[in-house]
């Protein structure tokens, strides 16, 4: 186990969500600051799942595997917003 590789996806995943809370305030139109937190929350899956995981040492079908069903949550994710609005 690598500590200061570990540490250092640490960092990323709470400099991430910490800008995601500063997004709430930061007086965006809804839909800028959806997209912005989407995108910021894919990244932080994707380390999440690629680290922590193990999934970037695993066989690639396993990813896709992986690869599906995020989408399928960022799909219900948009479904959800779009009956908000």
């Amino acid at each position: 186990m690598n500590t200061k590789l570990y540490t250092a996806i640490y960092v990323v995943l709470f400099v991430a969500a910490t800008a995601q809370v500063l997004i709430e305030f930061a007086g965006l139109t809804y839909w800028t600051a959806f997209w912005v937190i989407i995108a910021l929350s894919t990244v932080k899956a994707l380390f999440v799942a690629g680290y922590y995981q193990h999934l970037r040492y695993e066989p690639r079908s396993i990813s896709y595997v992986m690869l599906v069903g995020l989408l399928a949550a960022l799909a219900l994710t948009l479904a959800a917003a779009y009956s908000i609005t």
